[in-house]
């Protein structure tokens, strides 16, 4: 059982008042477990990624750390580079670097950058002031090569200076730990973290899940279907689910759990008070 296991949160760039006001909640609820970040999600040029760095500052400046996803996404390196000076101007020093997806309408004239190239740039930049987190795919990125390239270029984000990984969400612990294991075989000894989805609703999990390539195992497939026309009984047995899930990886050895909140902070909260976390 991992002792002291590494807990965050995710969030996604809320747009209007109301929707900020309920993330600054999200985060009031879940501050007693003493998260060593809040990770938000970034939105590639203009207003969607101002909207980003603007929740992130709040947040920083609110007391709560803050870990900025930051990728190329269309943007060039000195709008990558101002922005992760402005983040170190502002006391954050987490940072998520992802490779990302070029917005609609850039065309091919941009090109994408693996995530270890930004990871390289924001270490040229600034040294070891950050402490950076990349992504990882228990069950393979959708578009990998095969799943040894899909390790050997998680290996290359380490090697460019990144510090810990977590991963896309999964609902098989068997995937994670034979990933683990089979990261450690090529030398990579960086933590990984598992990234957690709750279980919240049916149809929404589905579309995530087919864009992003996270599987869902038949089983669990037609439990959530059966009660889909039934949310409160879907959320109850997604607890039971992901409560399980989590025990299973802590107690094989994860060195902590990411939790995708969707900025809702009542099935999370679940899921660390059933598995006892400590709270401040």
């Amino acid at each position: 059982m991992t002792n002291n296991p590494h807990i965050s949160f995710e969030f996604f760039a809320a747009k209007t008042p109301e929707g900020k006001q309920k993330l600054k909640a999200t985060c009031e609820k879940l501050d007693k477990y003493n998260p060593e970040f809040y990770s938000v999600t970034y939105g590639a040029g203009g207003s969607t990624r101002d909207t980003t760095k603007d929740l992130v500052l709040d947040l920083q400046q609110n007391g709560y750390q803050s870990a900025p996803h930051l990728s190329f996404g269309g943007d060039s390196r000195e709008d990558v580079l101002s922005l992760v000076q402005s983040y170190r101007d502002a006391g954050i020093n987490k940072l998520v670097a992802l490779r990302g997806d070029l917005p609609s309408g850039i065309g091919s004239s941009k090109q994408l950058m693996h995530a270890n190239e930004l990871v390289a740039l924001i270490r040229e930049h600034s040294g070891d002031y950050f402490e950076i987190n990349v992504g990882a795919y228990p069950e393979i990125h959708p578009e990998a090569e095969s799943y040894s390239k899909d390790i050997y270029w998680l290996g290359e984000k380490f090697k460019a200076g990144a510090d810990r990984a977590i991963t896309q969400y999964f609902y098989n612990a068997d995937a994670y730990f034979r990933f683990v294991d089979e990261c450690a075989k090529t030398g990579i000894d960086k933590p990984i973290v598992p990234g957690i989805m709750p279980l919240t609703n049916y149809h929404n999990l589905i579309r995530f899940s087919d864009n992003c390539g996270a599987e869902i195992p038949r089983w669990l497939r037609w439990q959530l279907k059966e009660r889909s026309d039934n949310p409160e009984d879907l959320v109850n047995y997604g607890i039971d689910v992901v409560t399980s899930l989590c025990e299973k990886l802590l107690a094989g050895g994860a060195p902590g759990l990411h939790f995708y909140t969707m900025n809702q902070w009542q099935n999370s909260d679940t899921v660390c008070s059933n598995l006892s976390l400590p709270t401040k």
